[in-house]
């Protein structure tokens, strides 16, 4: 808080600059070495927070997305370059119910086969845990390779399947995603809405 007692030009001066110098330091995104999760900071070279949202399903809070990445992603292929996106979940979810989202998701969007899709549920099954309030689940893309996948910033596993990560990801960054707002905010989030 600034004192009420009159100050000299020179104060004054001093404390316009500091008051902006702190502005600027809030505006800025977070460097690959100021607090991001191990787990970005180990895939992605030189991260950055690309873009963040919130899902609400009916006016219920689900989860808030974090996309980490060097840089914006290519619209026409975004796993093309690492990055990882992170869920912060808001309400107690089955890593069941996750998985079978997420493969009837990827099949409306038309990626895999039925059989691959079988398949990739089954491995998500085993993947996916119960979640909490407050828990993250966070997926890294590894171009040409597949999904690495953190459980609050614990390894849980793999799937090695460059078609799966093209399919897992198309459901928060394919343009016909369920959620385009969401899908607005973590790949032009200087166009988005604030998040709520």
């Amino acid at each position: 808080m600034w004192s009420s007692s009159r100050s000299s030009g020179a104060e004054s001066v001093r404390r316009a600059a500091a008051a902006f110098a702190l502005g600027i330091a809030l505006a800025l995104p977070a460097s690959a070495s100021d607090a991001l999760p191990p787990h970005v900071t180990r895939y992605v070279a030189d991260a950055r927070l690309a873009g963040s949202g919130r899902l609400t399903w009916y006016g219920f809070h689900v989860y808030d997305a974090d996309l980490y990445a060097q840089r914006a992603l290519d619209l026409r292929d975004p796993t093309a370059q690492p990055f990882v996106l992170e869920l912060r979940y808001a309400r107690r979810l089955k890593g069941e119910a996750i998985a079978e989202a997420s493969r009837d998701e990827m099949a409306r969007l038309g990626f895999g086969s039925p059989a691959q899709r079988a398949a990739w549920f089954g491995t998500m099954v085993q993947l996916f845990p119960d979640l909490s309030s407050g828990q993250r689940l966070a997926g890294v893309n590894l171009p040409g390779q597949g999904v690495r996948f953190y459980f609050d910033g614990r390894f849980v596993g793999a799937i090695d399947d460059v078609a799966f990560a093209r399919a897992f990801f198309a459901i928060w960054l394919d343009e016909r995603t369920q959620a385009p707002a969401l899908r607005e905010a973590l790949l032009r989030p200087e166009r988005a809405a604030p998040r709520a």
